[in-house]
């Protein structure tokens, strides 16, 4: 089921997760192997060819190591854990040492992500853990100490300093997280940002950038989040190579202050830059010493130079840093990744969703007859930002899951997502709907990234969501989250689980029958026998004989699965039969759904899209929420997810059946029918 939270201060639901198949955790592990003596071994990820590609042999000469076999006095952590920790080996996760470089500069953060309750002397057990965020929790991931290295050398990720593996470490539980190492090849920065810190990238491009940028950035500071910035390269021959005026070209730097200083009587926006490595710096305007200082203010230039006397560490004027960088990241922080003394908090909503072929994987709004169909938000910006007439909005759509399924053959899908002003009621909101309405917001492009992103100003009201796949059809789950400076309720669409059933009229008297009743009589008296009475058979025969003859139906006639489905609906004295007054009943029901069926197969090949299936049990008086959707177009629909009229009278009977009975055990409400409903479908419907 979606769910949603609304966070306003630290979770008090922070506490990882544990991870490892059998349950234990890393104290329970690391306790086993010292009681025992020995060295942890981990089964889940096995120093084996198979953690490390899923597409290409292993190198004979790969060894894995533990650091007591590589160097005599191995560490953990080597004074504080810094930028030089960080060296790339011989895998293409740059971004990932990027992320693991800004996060050096949040020991809070990085603290929770590399918890310092272990190292090679106290307590060594061979085993060590580390804490990641994934899907809106937070993941204790345990690895063993066993390294992949060449000659005695590590070919991963690995410290300048050759007796420190927490790095090498952390880069091994992550690889475990996805599956494998090969699953780490490239990235972005922000991916692995978030999942240091639970937080929800943005990403703008400084030469088209929104007038508010600075704006922007400064909130986000103001707010504890973390920012990097870099230069584009055009060619793999560029990167790292460093400019005249001193910045390096595909490198990761990091965003760490915004001030506004007067100077000779004019505002100047200023922009603190980190290069994690230290000593290249910006040799232009307001870099170290530089004389556009002597015009600032002394006590102002004390308090901004303060915490700038480290190597690597600069300050630039506002649009000398558009003018030299291209790509500004931001991960702003859920609130329980927050210090205390941080200004401000963020208000978050998320829901968890999926897109499944054939009932909720409509595309996006180019597919307008499928668009409708995806999972739908309400959102309610009721209070506008403090100082403010508008309410500022982060959307965060992330796909889940995608690095681990690479092995499978599948990769990112191609995603973004469209708001649109909501009316005042909460259905799902059908295709005429967006057919007559423009978007007010959305994505600025579809992506195949694992997340996209958008800042927005939008005036309170209501407004719908809509997150979708770019094509139809293709299948993903998702998490979706709203960033918002005041608490702004959000609903899923469409998850009313009901039925408006009305009791059936009473059959006509045979006296009072009309000529289409007494030629059904005739045919039914032939079949029945002395019982006045069809069996499945029986009715089998007869549906088909007068079905066949209406020539707007095309079909291959009902299947035995399907009647004993509708003898169990009608069958009220419980004989496996149906008598005539029974069959008449049902004939009533069967002529609407004939007509129902019928304004859905407009081409009249006796099949309707799997993705009408919403609106025509709404017609039939039911309504199921987009889980139980996804159960019956997965049980019902073909390969092109069309649905034929024996399967569309095959559900529609079963589930006017279920509905009937939960109401005569009065069980009729949402929660129990949603779960009756859900091992129904599963079981009963074979799904």
């Amino acid at each position: 089921m979606p769910l949603q939270s609304t966070l306003s201060g630290r979770s008090s639901g922070s506490k990882a997760v544990d991870t490892q198949n059998d349950g234990k955790s890393f104290e329970q592990l690391r306790q086993e192997c010292l009681q025992r003596g020995v060295l942890f071994e981990d089964p889940d990820f096995p120093a084996t060819g198979s953690s490390l590609f899923f597409s290409q042999s292993v190198p004979v000469n790969i060894e894995w190591k533990r650091p007591k076999e590589i160097c005599q006095n191995p560490k953990f952590i080597v004074g504080d854990a810094n930028r030089t920790d960080i060296c790339q080996g011989q895998l293409g996760d740059c971004w990932l040492l990027a992320a693991i470089a800004s996060l050096t500069m949040k020991k809070d953060a990085l603290a929770r992500v590399v918890p310092h309750d272990q190292d090679f002397d106290h307590r060594y057990a061979g085993i060590f853990h580390f804490q990641f965020w994934k899907h809106n929790q937070w993941l204790d991931v345990v690895v063993d100490d066993k390294l992949p290295a060449v000659r005695n050398q590590l070919i991963m990720l690995h410290s300048a300093s050759n007796n420190e593996f927490w790095s090498a470490l952390l880069e091994k539980a992550y690889a475990k997280m996805h599956g494998s190492y090969e699953s780490l090849k490239g990235g972005s920065t922000m991916e692995a940002m978030e999942d240091f810190t639970g937080g929800v990238g943005e990403v703008y491009e400084t030469k088209k950038s929104q007038n508010n940028l600075f704006a922007i950035m400064k909130k986000a500071l103001d707010r504890g989040s973390m920012m990097g910035c870099s230069i584009d390269t055009s060619s793999s021959a560029e990167s790292e190579a460093r400019t005249a005026s001193g910045l390096v070209k595909g490198h990761a730097y990091s965003i760490t202050g915004v001030e506004e200083v007067t100077v000779r009587g004019q505002m100047v926006k200023l922009v603190r830059v980190r290069n994690p490595w230290g000593q290249v710096e910006w040799n232009g305007p307001w870099s170290d010493n530089s004389r556009e200082w002597n015009y600032v203010d002394t006590a102002e230039k004390n308090r901004i130079l303060q915490k700038s006397t480290e190597d690597g560490e600069f300050w630039m004027e506002f649009e000398d840093f558009k003018a030299n960088y291209d790509k500004v990241e931001i991960c702003n922080m859920t609130p329980d990744s927050l210090t205390d003394d941080t200004k401000r908090h963020w208000e978050v909503s998320m829901f968890e969703g999926n897109w499944i072929r054939g009932s909720t994987a409509g595309g996006c709004r180019n597919f307008i007859d499928t668009f409708w169909t995806n999972p739908q938000f309400k959102l309610q910006l009721q209070d506008a930002d403090d100082d403010d007439d508008v309410c500022s909005v982060v959307i965060a759509l992330m796909q889940k899951n995608r690095r681990q399924l690479r092995k499978e053959g599948f990769d990112m899908e191609t995603i973004g997502f469209a708001v649109y002003q909501a009316p005042n009621d909460e259905d799902q909101q059908g295709k005429d709907f967006f057919r007559y309405n423009a978007s007010k917001a959305g994505s600025r492009t579809y992506i195949n990234m694992r997340e996209v992103s958008e800042r927005f100003t939008l005036p309170p009201g209501n407004y719908l969501l809509v997150p979708t796949t770019f094509q139809p059809h293709h299948e993903a789950d998702f998490i979706i989250r709203i960033f918002s400076e005041k608490a702004a309720p959000a609903i899923e669409m469409g998850t009313k689980v009901d039925a408006d059933l009305p009791d059936p009229p009473m059959p006509s008297d045979p006296e009072d029958e009309t000529d289409e009743e007494k030629g059904l009589r005739r045919l039914f008296e032939q079949l029945a026998g002395g019982d006045e009475a069809i069996c499945v058979r029986e009715l089998q025969q007869m549906l088909n004989g007068v079905l066949s003859r209406r020539k707007e139906i095309k079909f291959d006639g009902l299947s035995l699965s399907t009647c004993h489905s509708i003898i169990n609906l009608m069958d009220v004295d419980n004989t496996g039969k149906l008598e005539f007054q029974e069959f008449k009943v049902f004939w009533e029901k069967m002529k609407k759904w004939i007509m129902l069926f019928l304004s859905f197969d407009t081409d009249r090949s006796g099949k309707m899209s799997s993705y009408e299936l919403r609106i025509a049990l709404k017609a039939a008086g039911m309504n199921l929420d987009n889980k139980l959707l996804q159960l019956v177009g997965l049980r019902f629909a073909d390969e092109n997810y069309d649905i034929d009229f024996d399967d569309y009278l095959t559900c529609i009977v079963r589930l006017e059946n279920m509905f009937r009975a939960f109401q005569a055990v009065d069980q009729f409400k949402r929660g129990s029918v949603r779960m009756n409903m859900m091992q129904f479908l599963m079981l009963s419907m074979n799904v």
